[in-house]
């Protein structure tokens, strides 16, 4: 059982894909990994999704898998000799092809970029470490002055400031990933590039309910219609990669805690990613920057922080996610941590799973309870009561793999797979031989369990249950 509520997700890559790797890595915190879909063949993620499953059968613990997608990516194109040298001031000519780039030239294949560029527009280039201004659009070339010089290479991307471009979240690649990760039976894909909720409903139209939708915030028109996205969206994921390129640097912290509030009022789940423990790719510990800003993630309210680059080809991805695990650990541990959250009344529907909900996380506190535990076939439920942070350990019971491993990524939540109650008695009987063997309780300890009547039905949650274990 883990010592922390808030939840692990860490990239598989070339550091951790081999079965004993991802076994390690879940043993010492993770609870949810991402396959991501700019790298890596199909062969590749099919492989790593039968080692992750192969973990969940050995350990009995249910394991999210996110399927990343790679949505469109801008870049140049290709230069002779495979780079120029952008000086401050310069002029420079940006035409629409792939390659043919000189010095002065600038190729792009992206007609959808010459269609919408104006003056005054800003383009950066390579994660931000070169930037033009838009002097003028001629509609298949502009040109611009360097603001920021240096070297740039051949199909290094590019960030566009000030326009929304008028294209998909979603490219052919993406596509032809999505139905492959479908396949291979992930529990949540999470989308790239996102700049509007009708970038979430096309893909709705394709994933339907095979799979839940995260949502990565990493454009500033995703901001802008955040509220609408989050209508259609299962979780949000905090980008701060790419959202950090195209925002202001200062903007970026204001947007993360406007998303994590955002999201979690609506009871949806939201990931801080990108940068957490950077160093660690190389060093064996993070800086005390790292770790503050880990902590600073969990304050605000966030279900889970991922681990990118550091799990993927880092030199110490085990150590990174244990250490991970214990910035987690201390800061929840933290008295203002849970006054936090007490102070911050959330929105209620008059629905039977609210009112559940914040009975539950009420009781749990009076009444010191030791675990609360939920059954659900959807997950929808026990994702309400998670909302509400109740001071003790959230277990989700399911008859449903899938339910159980989407649950993974929750706050707070344990998921366990088990048969569906006939009846009131069973029900009881189940949550106290769970509450024991997982949640460690023990006599005399106080549960709660809350449950639909009649069961087997999803959304008829109407039942707590105050249970003093014998």
């Amino acid at each position: 059982m883990r010592r922390r509520f808030a939840k692990i997700l860490a990239t598989v890559g070339p550091a951790s894909a081999a079965p004993e790797n991802l076994r390690l890595l879940h043993d010492v915190g993770v609870d949810a990994f991402r396959l991501n879909f700019s790298h890596g063949s199909h062969d590749d993620h099919a492989r790593s999704v039968a080692a992750i499953r192969a973990v969940e059968k050995d350990t009995g613990n249910s394991i999210a898998i996110v399927a990343d997608m790679q949505g469109p990516k801008l870049r140049v194109g290709e230069f002779e000799g495979g780079q120029i040298i952008l000086t401050y001031g310069e002029e420079v000519t940006l035409f629409l092809g792939k390659d043919g780039g000189k010095a002065g030239r600038i190729p792009m294949n992206h007609p959808e970029m010459f269609a919408v560029m104006e003056p005054g527009n800003q383009l950066k280039f390579d994660d931000g470490k070169l930037m033009v201004t838009i002097l003028s659009n001629g509609g298949e070339t502009m040109t611009a002055r360097v603001d920021v010089p240096g070297v740039l290479k051949n199909k290094k991307g590019v960030n566009v400031l000030g326009a929304t471009l008028p294209m998909s979240a979603m490219t052919t690649k993406d596509r032809k990933d999505m139905v492959f990760a479908l396949s291979q039976e992930v529990d949540w894909i999470a989308l790239s590039f996102v700049q509007t909720a009708q970038d979430v409903i096309d893909a709705r139209e394709i994933i339907g309910d095979k799979a839940k939708i995260i949502v990565k915030v990493e454009k500033p028109s995703a901001v802008e219609d955040l509220d609408e996205i989050l209508q259609h969206t299962d979780a949000v994921m905090v980008a701060r990669g790419d959202l950090g390129v195209e925002l202001p640097l200062e903007a970026v912290p204001v947007v993360q805690r406007q998303i994590i509030r955002a999201a979690r009022a609506l009871g949806k789940p939201v990931i801080v990613a990108t940068h957490m423990l950077e160093s660690m790719i190389d060093a064996p510990t993070p800086t005390r920057a790292e770790a503050s800003d880990v902590a600073t993630a969990i304050y605000q309210g966030a279900d889970a922080v991922m681990l990118s680059a550091e799990t993927a080809v880092g030199r110490h991805p085990a150590t990174a996610v244990a250490i991970m695990d214990r910035i987690i650990t201390a800061a929840e541990n933290d008295p203002e941590f849970w006054n936090y959250f007490r102070s911050r009344p959330l929105p209620h529907d008059a629905t039977g799973e609210d009112a559940i909900s914040i009975s539950v996380r009420s009781i749990a506190q009076i009444m010191a309870c030791k675990a609360v535990l939920g059954y659900t076939l959807t997950g929808s439920t026990v994702q309400r009561i998670s909302r509400e942070r109740p001071p003790c350990r959230i277990v989700g019971l399911t008859p449903l793999r899938k339910t159980a491993s989407q649950m993974a990524l929750c706050w707070g939540v344990m998921p366990v797979v088990t048969r569906d109650p006939s009846n009131f008695d069973t029900m009881v009987e189940i949550a106290r031989e769970v509450a024991k063997e997982k949640a460690g309780a023990g006599s005399g300890d106080k549960i709660l369990i809350s449950a639909g009547i009649p069961f087997g039905i999803a959304g008829t949650t109407n039942t707590l249950k105050v249970d003093i274990l014998d």
